[in-house]
Protein backbone atom coordinates (compact mmCIF):
# COMPACT_ATOMS: atom_id res chain seq x y z
CA UNK A 1 0.00 0.00 0.00
CA UNK A 2 1.17 3.56 -0.54
CA UNK A 3 0.75 5.26 2.95
CA UNK A 4 3.60 8.14 2.25
CA UNK A 5 3.58 10.36 -0.32
CA UNK A 6 7.50 9.66 -0.61
CA UNK A 7 6.26 5.79 -1.64
CA UNK A 8 7.18 4.05 -4.53
CA UNK A 9 10.13 7.10 -5.59
CA UNK A 10 13.00 4.08 -5.55
CA UNK A 11 10.90 1.15 -6.88
CA UNK A 12 8.48 2.15 -9.55
CA UNK A 13 9.02 2.64 -13.52
CA UNK A 14 7.36 6.10 -13.32
CA UNK A 15 9.86 7.37 -10.81
CA UNK A 16 12.65 5.96 -12.26
CA UNK A 17 11.91 7.63 -15.76
CA UNK A 18 12.10 10.88 -13.74
CA UNK A 19 15.36 9.91 -12.25
CA UNK A 20 17.14 9.53 -15.19
CA UNK A 21 15.69 12.17 -17.44
CA UNK A 22 16.82 14.60 -14.91
CA UNK A 23 20.37 13.41 -14.17
CA UNK A 24 20.70 13.69 -18.06
CA UNK A 25 19.31 17.02 -17.81
CA UNK A 26 21.49 18.09 -15.29
CA UNK A 27 24.38 16.78 -17.19
CA UNK A 28 23.59 19.07 -19.75
CA UNK A 29 23.41 21.90 -17.46
CA UNK A 30 26.95 21.71 -16.39
CA UNK A 31 27.76 22.92 -19.80
CA UNK A 32 27.16 25.89 -18.03
CA UNK A 33 30.12 25.88 -15.78
CA UNK A 34 32.49 24.68 -18.85
CA UNK A 35 31.76 20.87 -18.33
CA UNK A 36 30.83 18.80 -21.54
CA UNK A 37 29.06 15.56 -19.60
CA UNK A 38 26.97 14.65 -22.90
CA UNK A 39 29.23 14.69 -25.81
CA UNK A 40 30.17 11.16 -25.62
CA UNK A 41 26.07 10.15 -26.89
CA UNK A 42 26.64 8.36 -29.58
CA UNK A 43 24.24 9.05 -33.17
CA UNK A 44 23.46 7.40 -35.80
CA UNK A 45 24.47 8.98 -39.17
CA UNK A 46 22.15 8.46 -42.84
CA UNK A 47 25.11 6.15 -45.06
CA UNK A 48 24.89 4.58 -48.09
CA UNK A 49 24.40 1.36 -49.17
CA UNK A 50 28.06 -0.09 -50.63
CA UNK A 51 29.63 2.82 -48.70
CA UNK A 52 29.48 1.70 -45.36
CA UNK A 53 32.30 2.35 -42.43
CA UNK A 54 32.16 2.59 -38.60
CA UNK A 55 32.79 6.74 -39.39
CA UNK A 56 30.49 6.96 -42.03
CA UNK A 57 27.20 5.79 -39.72
CA UNK A 58 28.48 6.60 -36.42
CA UNK A 59 29.10 10.47 -35.15
CA UNK A 60 29.82 11.91 -32.02
CA UNK A 61 29.63 15.17 -30.51
CA UNK A 62 32.49 14.77 -28.67
CA UNK A 63 35.82 16.31 -30.89
CA UNK A 64 38.31 13.55 -31.62
CA UNK A 65 36.50 10.78 -29.91
CA UNK A 66 36.36 7.21 -32.09
CA UNK A 67 32.68 6.48 -32.64
CA UNK A 68 33.30 3.25 -31.27
CA UNK A 69 34.46 4.52 -28.41
CA UNK A 70 31.34 6.94 -27.99
CA UNK A 71 28.91 4.08 -29.00
CA UNK A 72 30.60 1.89 -25.94
CA UNK A 73 30.83 4.92 -23.33
CA UNK A 74 26.54 5.10 -24.54
CA UNK A 75 25.82 1.60 -23.31
CA UNK A 76 28.13 1.76 -20.24
CA UNK A 77 26.36 4.80 -18.94
CA UNK A 78 22.59 3.63 -19.96
CA UNK A 79 24.01 0.11 -18.90
CA UNK A 80 24.86 1.34 -15.27
CA UNK A 81 22.07 3.57 -15.01
CA UNK A 82 19.33 1.00 -15.83
CA UNK A 83 21.03 -1.68 -13.82
CA UNK A 84 20.96 0.56 -10.85
CA UNK A 85 16.92 1.33 -11.29
CA UNK A 86 16.56 -2.47 -11.90
CA UNK A 87 18.53 -3.51 -8.79
CA UNK A 88 16.46 -0.56 -6.88
CA UNK A 89 13.25 -1.98 -8.23
CA UNK A 90 14.07 -6.04 -7.63
CA UNK A 91 14.32 -6.96 -10.81
CA UNK A 92 16.02 -10.29 -11.57
CA UNK A 93 19.74 -8.13 -11.75
CA UNK A 94 21.41 -10.81 -13.99
CA UNK A 95 18.69 -11.56 -16.48
CA UNK A 96 17.95 -8.04 -16.79
CA UNK A 97 21.60 -7.35 -17.64
CA UNK A 98 21.76 -9.52 -19.86
CA UNK A 99 18.27 -8.69 -21.94
CA UNK A 100 19.27 -5.08 -21.95
CA UNK A 101 22.24 -5.39 -23.15
CA UNK A 102 20.53 -7.66 -26.06
CA UNK A 103 18.21 -5.01 -26.42
CA UNK A 104 20.43 -2.39 -26.68
CA UNK A 105 22.40 -4.57 -29.11
CA UNK A 106 19.39 -5.01 -31.62
CA UNK A 107 18.57 -1.58 -31.21
CA UNK A 108 21.41 -0.05 -32.48
CA UNK A 109 21.82 -2.28 -35.37
CA UNK A 110 18.19 -1.84 -36.42
CA UNK A 111 18.70 1.92 -36.15
CA UNK A 112 21.79 1.81 -38.24
CA UNK A 113 19.73 -0.07 -40.95
CA UNK A 114 16.75 2.19 -40.58
CA UNK A 115 19.46 5.39 -41.34
CA UNK A 116 20.02 4.10 -44.62
CA UNK A 117 19.47 6.73 -47.51
CA UNK A 118 17.46 4.89 -49.43
CA UNK A 119 15.32 4.02 -46.79
CA UNK A 120 15.47 7.51 -45.01
CA UNK A 121 16.59 10.35 -46.89
CA UNK A 122 14.00 12.82 -48.88
CA UNK A 123 14.00 13.36 -51.69
CA UNK A 124 15.50 16.55 -51.58
CA UNK A 125 18.59 14.90 -50.33
CA UNK A 126 18.63 11.99 -53.04
CA UNK A 127 21.28 13.96 -55.20
CA UNK A 128 23.38 14.53 -51.74
CA UNK A 129 23.80 11.20 -51.71
CA UNK A 130 23.84 9.68 -55.05
CA UNK A 131 20.46 8.11 -55.52
CA UNK A 132 18.23 7.04 -58.31
CA UNK A 133 15.51 6.06 -55.92
CA UNK A 134 14.24 6.30 -52.44
CA UNK A 135 11.13 5.89 -50.16
CA UNK A 136 11.86 9.03 -48.05
CA UNK A 137 10.56 8.00 -45.12
CA UNK A 138 12.77 9.90 -42.66
CA UNK A 139 13.55 8.19 -39.05
CA UNK A 140 9.68 6.37 -39.08
CA UNK A 141 11.35 3.63 -41.43
CA UNK A 142 13.82 2.66 -38.43
CA UNK A 143 10.78 2.63 -35.72
CA UNK A 144 8.51 0.31 -37.78
CA UNK A 145 11.70 -1.68 -38.54
CA UNK A 146 12.43 -2.03 -34.66
CA UNK A 147 8.75 -2.68 -34.20
CA UNK A 148 8.87 -5.47 -36.77
CA UNK A 149 11.48 -7.40 -35.12
CA UNK A 150 10.17 -6.98 -31.91
CA UNK A 151 6.63 -8.20 -33.23
CA UNK A 152 8.60 -11.31 -35.04
CA UNK A 153 10.22 -11.95 -31.69
CA UNK A 154 7.30 -11.93 -29.71
CA UNK A 155 5.23 -14.13 -31.61
CA UNK A 156 6.95 -16.51 -33.44
CA UNK A 157 10.42 -16.91 -30.86
CA UNK A 158 8.50 -16.83 -27.21
CA UNK A 159 11.04 -18.43 -25.35
CA UNK A 160 13.31 -15.86 -26.65
CA UNK A 161 10.54 -13.05 -25.62
CA UNK A 162 9.52 -14.25 -22.53
CA UNK A 163 13.72 -13.97 -21.57
CA UNK A 164 13.96 -9.95 -23.03
CA UNK A 165 10.60 -9.41 -21.02
CA UNK A 166 12.90 -8.54 -18.31
CA UNK A 167 14.30 -5.33 -19.49
CA UNK A 168 11.62 -4.72 -22.05
CA UNK A 169 9.71 -2.44 -20.50
CA UNK A 170 8.30 0.18 -22.99
CA UNK A 171 6.14 2.44 -20.62
CA UNK A 172 9.62 2.97 -18.75
CA UNK A 173 11.73 3.67 -21.51
CA UNK A 174 8.96 5.93 -23.26
CA UNK A 175 8.18 7.41 -20.03
CA UNK A 176 11.80 8.71 -19.88
CA UNK A 177 12.17 9.89 -23.51
CA UNK A 178 9.10 12.11 -22.55
CA UNK A 179 11.27 13.45 -19.53
CA UNK A 180 13.99 14.14 -22.02
CA UNK A 181 11.45 16.08 -24.71
CA UNK A 182 10.30 18.50 -21.54
CA UNK A 183 14.21 20.05 -23.11
CA UNK A 184 12.71 20.18 -26.50
CA UNK A 185 9.32 21.80 -25.42
CA UNK A 186 11.33 24.44 -23.27
CA UNK A 187 13.52 25.24 -26.67
CA UNK A 188 10.35 25.12 -28.56
CA UNK A 189 8.31 27.52 -26.35
CA UNK A 190 11.13 29.85 -26.04
CA UNK A 191 10.96 29.91 -29.74
CA UNK A 192 7.25 30.12 -30.30
CA UNK A 193 5.62 30.91 -26.78
CA UNK A 194 2.23 31.91 -28.65
CA UNK A 195 1.77 28.43 -30.50
CA UNK A 196 2.85 26.58 -27.44
CA UNK A 197 -0.05 28.57 -25.17
CA UNK A 198 -2.41 27.65 -27.77
CA UNK A 199 -1.72 24.67 -28.16
CA UNK A 200 -1.69 23.58 -24.27
CA UNK A 201 -5.08 25.62 -23.68
CA UNK A 202 -6.97 23.98 -26.72
CA UNK A 203 -5.73 20.50 -25.78
CA UNK A 204 -7.11 20.97 -21.63
CA UNK A 205 -10.42 22.09 -23.70
CA UNK A 206 -10.17 18.92 -26.38
CA UNK A 207 -9.41 16.50 -23.46
CA UNK A 208 -12.07 17.50 -21.13
CA UNK A 209 -14.46 17.31 -23.95
CA UNK A 210 -13.23 14.10 -24.91
CA UNK A 211 -13.90 12.89 -20.97
CA UNK A 212 -17.29 13.74 -20.89
CA UNK A 213 -18.12 12.29 -23.72
CA UNK A 214 -15.77 8.80 -24.32
CA UNK A 215 -16.35 7.20 -20.77
CA UNK A 216 -19.93 7.60 -20.54
CA UNK A 217 -20.66 6.31 -24.22
CA UNK A 218 -18.10 3.24 -23.90
CA UNK A 219 -20.12 2.22 -19.77
CA UNK A 220 -23.22 2.28 -21.77
CA UNK A 221 -22.73 0.23 -24.41
CA UNK A 222 -20.78 -2.49 -22.22
CA UNK A 223 -23.88 -2.58 -19.85
CA UNK A 224 -26.56 -2.02 -22.24
CA UNK A 225 -25.30 -3.78 -25.35
CA UNK A 226 -22.59 -6.03 -23.76
CA UNK A 227 -24.56 -6.67 -20.44
CA UNK A 228 -21.43 -6.65 -18.40
CA UNK A 229 -21.14 -5.72 -14.69
CA UNK A 230 -21.37 -2.75 -13.21
CA UNK A 231 -17.46 -2.98 -12.33
CA UNK A 232 -16.59 -4.91 -15.44
CA UNK A 233 -17.78 -1.77 -17.47
CA UNK A 234 -16.46 1.08 -15.28
CA UNK A 235 -13.02 -0.66 -15.52
CA UNK A 236 -13.32 -1.42 -19.40
CA UNK A 237 -14.27 2.30 -19.54
CA UNK A 238 -11.38 3.62 -18.13
CA UNK A 239 -8.94 1.03 -19.42
CA UNK A 240 -10.07 2.82 -23.07
CA UNK A 241 -11.50 6.09 -22.76
CA UNK A 242 -8.62 7.33 -20.49
CA UNK A 243 -5.14 6.09 -20.40
CA UNK A 244 -5.19 2.20 -20.88
CA UNK A 245 -3.72 -0.06 -18.36
CA UNK A 246 -3.01 2.33 -15.66
CA UNK A 247 -6.29 4.10 -15.94
CA UNK A 248 -8.02 0.28 -15.67
CA UNK A 249 -5.55 -0.77 -12.70
CA UNK A 250 -6.83 2.83 -10.98
CA UNK A 251 -10.15 2.41 -11.45
CA UNK A 252 -10.43 -1.45 -10.31
CA UNK A 253 -8.71 -0.27 -7.45
CA UNK A 254 -11.14 2.77 -6.44
CA UNK A 255 -14.22 1.03 -6.77
CA UNK A 256 -12.69 -2.30 -5.43
CA UNK A 257 -13.58 -4.07 -8.95
CA UNK A 258 -12.56 -7.74 -9.30
CA UNK A 259 -8.55 -8.53 -9.41
CA UNK A 260 -9.01 -10.14 -12.65
CA UNK A 261 -10.55 -7.35 -14.48
CA UNK A 262 -7.50 -5.06 -14.79
CA UNK A 263 -5.52 -7.94 -16.22
CA UNK A 264 -8.00 -8.39 -19.06
CA UNK A 265 -8.48 -5.19 -20.02
CA UNK A 266 -4.53 -4.79 -20.01
CA UNK A 267 -4.30 -7.44 -22.34
CA UNK A 268 -6.56 -5.99 -24.60
CA UNK A 269 -5.11 -2.47 -24.50
CA UNK A 270 -1.77 -3.82 -25.13
CA UNK A 271 -2.68 -5.72 -28.11
CA UNK A 272 -5.02 -2.76 -29.74
CA UNK A 273 -2.21 -0.35 -29.22
CA UNK A 274 -0.29 -2.30 -31.56
CA UNK A 275 -2.76 -2.60 -34.37
CA UNK A 276 -3.30 1.49 -33.37
CA UNK A 277 0.33 1.95 -33.84
CA UNK A 278 0.66 0.41 -37.21
CA UNK A 279 -2.74 2.03 -38.48
CA UNK A 280 -3.60 5.27 -37.14
CA UNK A 281 0.15 7.33 -38.29
CA UNK A 282 -0.49 6.05 -41.87
CA UNK A 283 -4.02 6.89 -42.11
CA UNK A 284 -4.09 10.28 -40.75
CA UNK A 285 -1.03 11.06 -43.53
CA UNK A 286 -2.73 9.35 -46.20
CA UNK A 287 -6.22 10.90 -45.42
CA UNK A 288 -5.28 14.56 -43.92
CA UNK A 289 -1.80 15.33 -44.73
CA UNK A 290 -2.28 19.16 -44.45
CA UNK A 291 -3.90 19.16 -40.67
CA UNK A 292 -0.49 18.25 -39.12
CA UNK A 293 -1.87 19.51 -35.28
CA UNK A 294 -5.17 18.03 -35.80
CA UNK A 295 -4.01 14.21 -36.55
CA UNK A 296 -1.43 14.82 -33.45
CA UNK A 297 -4.52 15.51 -31.54
CA UNK A 298 -6.66 13.21 -32.77
CA UNK A 299 -3.58 10.66 -31.88
CA UNK A 300 -3.38 11.61 -28.48
CA UNK A 301 -7.07 11.10 -27.81
CA UNK A 302 -7.13 7.94 -29.81
CA UNK A 303 -3.90 5.70 -28.58
CA UNK A 304 -4.46 4.75 -24.96
CA UNK A 305 -0.37 3.94 -23.92
CA UNK A 306 1.57 6.46 -23.10
CA UNK A 307 4.56 4.08 -25.31
CA UNK A 308 2.24 3.76 -27.62
CA UNK A 309 0.92 7.14 -27.70
CA UNK A 310 4.19 8.66 -27.72
CA UNK A 311 5.46 6.45 -30.47
CA UNK A 312 2.58 6.60 -33.14
CA UNK A 313 3.05 10.68 -32.38
CA UNK A 314 7.27 10.01 -33.15
CA UNK A 315 6.08 7.94 -36.19
CA UNK A 316 3.41 9.95 -37.27
CA UNK A 317 5.91 13.25 -37.26
CA UNK A 318 7.90 11.58 -39.48
CA UNK A 319 5.84 10.34 -42.07
CA UNK A 320 3.57 13.72 -42.39
CA UNK A 321 6.82 15.90 -42.64
CA UNK A 322 8.49 13.44 -44.94
CA UNK A 323 5.18 13.44 -47.23
CA UNK A 324 4.95 17.18 -46.64
CA UNK A 325 8.04 17.55 -47.72
CA UNK A 326 7.82 15.01 -51.00
CA UNK A 327 4.27 16.50 -51.65
CA UNK A 328 3.61 19.76 -50.53
CA UNK A 329 7.32 21.12 -50.64
CA UNK A 330 7.01 22.40 -47.18
CA UNK A 331 10.10 21.47 -44.65
CA UNK A 332 8.31 21.67 -41.17
CA UNK A 333 9.88 21.52 -37.84
CA UNK A 334 10.47 17.75 -36.28
CA UNK A 335 8.76 17.30 -33.13
CA UNK A 336 5.57 20.02 -33.31
CA UNK A 337 2.95 17.09 -34.39
CA UNK A 338 4.57 14.54 -32.07
CA UNK A 339 4.15 17.66 -29.15
CA UNK A 340 0.68 17.53 -30.19
CA UNK A 341 0.10 14.14 -29.71
CA UNK A 342 2.04 14.05 -26.17
CA UNK A 343 0.17 17.26 -25.02
CA UNK A 344 -3.38 15.79 -25.33
CA UNK A 345 -2.01 12.44 -24.42
CA UNK A 346 -0.64 14.04 -20.97
CA UNK A 347 -3.35 16.09 -19.96
CA UNK A 348 -5.39 12.86 -20.25
CA UNK A 349 -3.04 10.94 -17.95
CA UNK A 350 -3.09 14.11 -15.59
CA UNK A 351 -6.73 13.79 -14.91
CA UNK A 352 -6.80 9.80 -14.55
CA UNK A 353 -6.08 10.68 -10.63
CA UNK A 354 -8.75 12.83 -10.10
CA UNK A 355 -10.89 10.67 -12.56
CA UNK A 356 -10.76 7.71 -10.25
CA UNK A 357 -10.80 9.73 -7.53
CA UNK A 358 -14.52 10.57 -8.86
CA UNK A 359 -15.51 7.16 -9.65
CA UNK A 360 -14.57 5.84 -6.06
CA UNK A 361 -16.65 8.70 -4.30
CA UNK A 362 -19.48 7.56 -6.91
CA UNK A 363 -19.31 3.75 -6.23
CA UNK A 364 -18.89 4.09 -2.03
CA UNK A 365 -21.43 6.56 -1.79
CA UNK A 366 -23.81 5.95 -5.02
CA UNK A 367 -23.71 2.68 -6.15
CA UNK A 368 -22.67 0.66 -3.21
CA UNK A 369 -24.51 2.74 -1.33
CA UNK A 370 -22.20 1.68 1.92
CA UNK A 371 -20.89 4.51 3.16
CA UNK A 372 -18.80 3.08 5.73
CA UNK A 373 -16.76 0.57 3.69
CA UNK A 374 -13.88 3.18 3.11
CA UNK A 375 -12.82 6.62 2.89
CA UNK A 376 -11.29 8.02 -0.13
CA UNK A 377 -8.05 10.60 0.58
CA UNK A 378 -6.89 13.21 -1.45
CA UNK A 379 -3.24 11.37 -1.39
CA UNK A 380 -4.75 8.72 -3.39
CA UNK A 381 -4.38 11.79 -6.28
CA UNK A 382 -1.12 12.20 -5.95
CA UNK A 383 -0.53 8.13 -5.87
CA UNK A 384 -2.18 7.31 -8.96
CA UNK A 385 -1.12 10.72 -10.32
CA UNK A 386 1.83 9.87 -13.50
CA UNK A 387 4.61 10.72 -12.06
CA UNK A 388 6.59 11.25 -15.50
CA UNK A 389 4.30 13.71 -16.18
CA UNK A 390 6.26 15.87 -13.23
CA UNK A 391 9.70 15.61 -14.74
CA UNK A 392 8.49 16.60 -18.19
CA UNK A 393 6.82 19.31 -16.33
CA UNK A 394 10.03 20.46 -14.13
CA UNK A 395 12.56 20.26 -16.82
CA UNK A 396 10.24 22.26 -19.56
CA UNK A 397 10.65 24.97 -17.19
CA UNK A 398 13.95 24.60 -15.56
CA UNK A 399 15.13 24.47 -19.77
CA UNK A 400 13.06 28.04 -20.09
CA UNK A 401 14.39 29.59 -16.73
CA UNK A 402 17.95 28.55 -17.52
CA UNK A 403 17.85 29.65 -21.46
CA UNK A 404 16.62 32.68 -20.36
CA UNK A 405 19.90 33.81 -18.72
CA UNK A 406 21.19 35.39 -21.92
CA UNK A 407 22.13 34.75 -25.61
CA UNK A 408 25.29 32.98 -24.66
CA UNK A 409 23.92 30.84 -21.58
CA UNK A 410 21.25 29.90 -24.17
CA UNK A 411 23.53 29.02 -26.21
CA UNK A 412 25.80 26.53 -24.82
CA UNK A 413 23.14 25.17 -22.75
CA UNK A 414 21.39 24.13 -26.16
CA UNK A 415 24.04 23.03 -27.81
CA UNK A 416 24.88 20.58 -24.26
CA UNK A 417 20.76 19.60 -23.76
CA UNK A 418 21.02 18.76 -27.60
CA UNK A 419 22.28 15.30 -27.17
CA UNK A 420 19.24 14.23 -24.71
CA UNK A 421 16.40 15.32 -26.58
CA UNK A 422 18.01 14.24 -29.72
CA UNK A 423 20.27 11.09 -29.72
CA UNK A 424 19.10 9.99 -26.66
CA UNK A 425 15.15 10.44 -26.59
CA UNK A 426 15.76 8.65 -29.71
CA UNK A 427 17.38 5.75 -28.31
CA UNK A 428 14.42 5.26 -26.26
CA UNK A 429 11.93 5.67 -28.90
CA UNK A 430 13.65 3.00 -30.74
CA UNK A 431 13.99 0.65 -27.30
CA UNK A 432 9.90 0.99 -26.76
CA UNK A 433 8.93 -0.08 -30.43
CA UNK A 434 11.17 -2.92 -29.95
CA UNK A 435 9.82 -3.71 -26.30
CA UNK A 436 6.29 -3.06 -27.58
CA UNK A 437 7.07 -5.60 -30.13
CA UNK A 438 8.20 -8.14 -27.79
CA UNK A 439 5.98 -7.82 -25.34
CA UNK A 440 2.93 -8.43 -27.64
CA UNK A 441 1.50 -11.82 -27.95
CA UNK A 442 -1.27 -11.96 -30.85
CA UNK A 443 -2.68 -15.47 -29.37
CA UNK A 444 -3.61 -13.75 -25.76
CA UNK A 445 -6.96 -12.69 -27.58
CA UNK A 446 -8.24 -16.10 -27.62
CA UNK A 447 -10.77 -16.42 -25.38
CA UNK A 448 -11.49 -13.48 -24.99
CA UNK A 449 -13.99 -12.57 -28.26
CA UNK A 450 -16.61 -10.96 -26.10
CA UNK A 451 -14.39 -8.19 -24.66
CA UNK A 452 -12.42 -7.84 -27.74
CA UNK A 453 -15.57 -7.57 -30.29
CA UNK A 454 -16.36 -4.69 -27.25
CA UNK A 455 -13.22 -2.97 -27.68
CA UNK A 456 -12.81 -3.36 -31.16
CA UNK A 457 -16.40 -1.72 -31.51
CA UNK A 458 -15.66 1.01 -28.94
CA UNK A 459 -12.56 2.02 -30.47
CA UNK A 460 -13.11 2.15 -33.86
CA UNK A 461 -16.61 3.08 -33.73
CA UNK A 462 -16.60 5.09 -31.40
CA UNK A 463 -13.10 6.68 -30.05
CA UNK A 464 -11.22 7.10 -33.07
CA UNK A 465 -14.21 9.27 -35.13
CA UNK A 466 -15.17 11.15 -32.03
CA UNK A 467 -11.49 11.85 -30.97
CA UNK A 468 -10.87 13.13 -34.53
CA UNK A 469 -13.85 15.40 -34.46
CA UNK A 470 -12.70 16.77 -31.11
CA UNK A 471 -9.04 17.48 -32.59
CA UNK A 472 -10.46 19.08 -35.20
CA UNK A 473 -12.90 21.47 -33.52
CA UNK A 474 -10.28 22.83 -31.46
CA UNK A 475 -6.62 22.80 -33.52
CA UNK A 476 -8.03 22.82 -37.06
CA UNK A 477 -5.58 25.47 -38.64
CA UNK A 478 -2.86 25.06 -36.67
CA UNK A 479 0.36 24.40 -38.65
CA UNK A 480 3.89 23.78 -37.21
CA UNK A 481 6.02 26.16 -37.98
CA UNK A 482 8.47 26.17 -40.78
CA UNK A 483 11.61 25.06 -40.87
Amino acid sequence: MNNKWYSGMTTTEDWWAVWLGLIMFAASVTSLGGFDLTGWMAKPETWVWGDFSLEGILHSSTAGWHPALSLLTTYLVFTTLTCLAAWMMKFDLKQFFISWSLLFSMTWIIWIIGNEAHFKASVYDMDKYGLSWGLSLGTGFSYLLALLVGLIIGNFFKPTARFLNEAAKPEWFIKTAIVFLGIKIGAMSIEATGFITELVLTGIAATFVAYMLFWPIVYALGRRVFHLSRDAAAVFSSGISICGISAAIATAGAIRARPALPVFVSILVVIFAMFELIILPGFYTAVAPESPIVNGSALGLTVKTDGADAAAGAMLDELMRANAETNLGIVWKEGWILMASLTTKIWIDMFIGVWTFVLALVWVYKVERNPGQSKIGLMEIWHRFPKFVLGYLLVWLLYIMLASGGTEVAATLHEAAAAVEGPMRNMMFMLTFLSIGIITDFSKLKGMGKLAVLYAVALFGIIAPIAYVVAWIFHRGMMPPVA
